[in-house]
């Protein structure tokens, strides 16, 4: 109803106008009229005024009301919007607008799955050459040597991990499994792609996680934002013996999962941006490897699952990643 009183407002108003300009025109031109029919020809424009836009607010009611409301579902947007000449060209310009809208999504999505399938074959066909490094990288007798070769293929590893997961984002609806599974289980398989990077820094990882906790979750998915969550701790960590701990508890109907480092810790300006793509941080700054990009997936894959992720850091005193499972399965005993 606001929609048609705001439209039709020009209309009143030049009206208000032309009937104050009728009385001006009869006293300037010294034509003497009773008040009377004056005042009965303006009650009768007023009539004819007012006969006009009630016709006009029932004919185009309907369009008043949809263009009030255009958060109604795409089918609804698509319906007739009214009989008259204007509600029927808009109906038209809509219908035109909604075809050019598909037709431009359709090739966007056919885009991304081109670009998608290219990412992974591409990462599938550069993990062949980097299995037959890491054999050969046993046959080096220099111990050093064969650490370092096996630290960068490492790192190439979970860097083609980052890029495939990365695309995967995209059609995430297509590539995910929810199923009931033991938490240690995906713990313990990030902690093992990540043993050499503990093992170089001195890093003990700590698990506190009782065997029979239960998740409802993706395997595959939460072993990888366990891997993110577990390369930042260790590669945040100055010196050696230090921890990184692992544990499982109940927060209400809540399971919760933290991993907690000793390391450098986040600067408290820099916390509400981490989960931002591409955002490294005053830390990140120190660690030319940082590519902005961990904490930015393990929210997203969160999200994805229905999960929650929480961060808390103190410089100088470490980091904690918190990620809450909405329902635990069992309590933890």
């Amino acid at each position: 109803m606001k929609l048609f009183w705001r439209d039709q407002l020009p209309l009143i108003l030049f009206f208000m106008l032309q009937a104050l300009l009728v009385p001006l025109l009869y006293w300037l031109s010294g034509e003497e009229r009773p008040p009377t029919i004056v005042l009965y020809g303006f009650l009768l424009s007023t009539a004819v005024l007012a006969g006009y836009l009630g016709y006009r607010y029932v004919v185009l009611r309907r369009t008043y009301l949809r263009l009030s409301e255009p958060g109604v579902p795409r089918g609804d947007r698509l319906e007739p919007l009214g009989e008259a000449p204007l509600a029927e060209a808009l109906h038209d310009l809509i219908r035109v607008y909604d075809r050019e809208y598909e037709e431009e999504l359709a090739g966007r999505r056919s885009a991304m799955e081109r670009h998608v399938t290219f990412i992974g074959r591409w990462v599938h066909q550069m993990k062949t050459p980097l299995s037959v490094l890491q054999l050969s990288a046993r046959e080096i007798e220099d111990e050093d040597l064969a650490d370092s070769v096996n630290e960068e293929l490492d790192r190439l590893r979970r860097g083609l991990d980052m890029v495939i997961y990365t695309s995967r984002l995209e059609s995430f609806e297509q590539d995910f499994s929810v199923d009931r599974l033991q938490l240690v289980q995906p713990i313990r398989e990030a902690l093992a792609e990540q043993r050499r990077l503990f093992i170089k820094r001195r890093i003990t990882p700590v698990i506190e996680v009782d065997e029979e906790t239960e998740v409802y979750t993706d395997a595959k998915w939460l072993r990888f934002i366990l891997g993110q969550i577990l390369t930042n701790a260790v590669n945040y960590t100055e010196g050696e013996g230090k921890k990184v701990f692992i544990r499982a508890y109940q927060r209400g109907l809540q399971l919760v999962l933290d991993i907690r480092d000793e390391g450098i810790g986040i600067v408290r300006e820099d916390i509400k941006r981490v989960f931002n793509p591409y955002f490294t941080g005053q830390r990140g700054r120190q660690y030319k490897e940082s590519t902005g990009m961990g904490l930015y997936l393990v929210s997203e894959v969160c999200r994805h699952l229905d999960h929650e992720v929480e961060l808390e850091s103190e410089p100088g005193v470490g980091t904690t990643v918190r990620i809450v499972f909405r329902e635990a399965p069992e309590q933890i005993e």
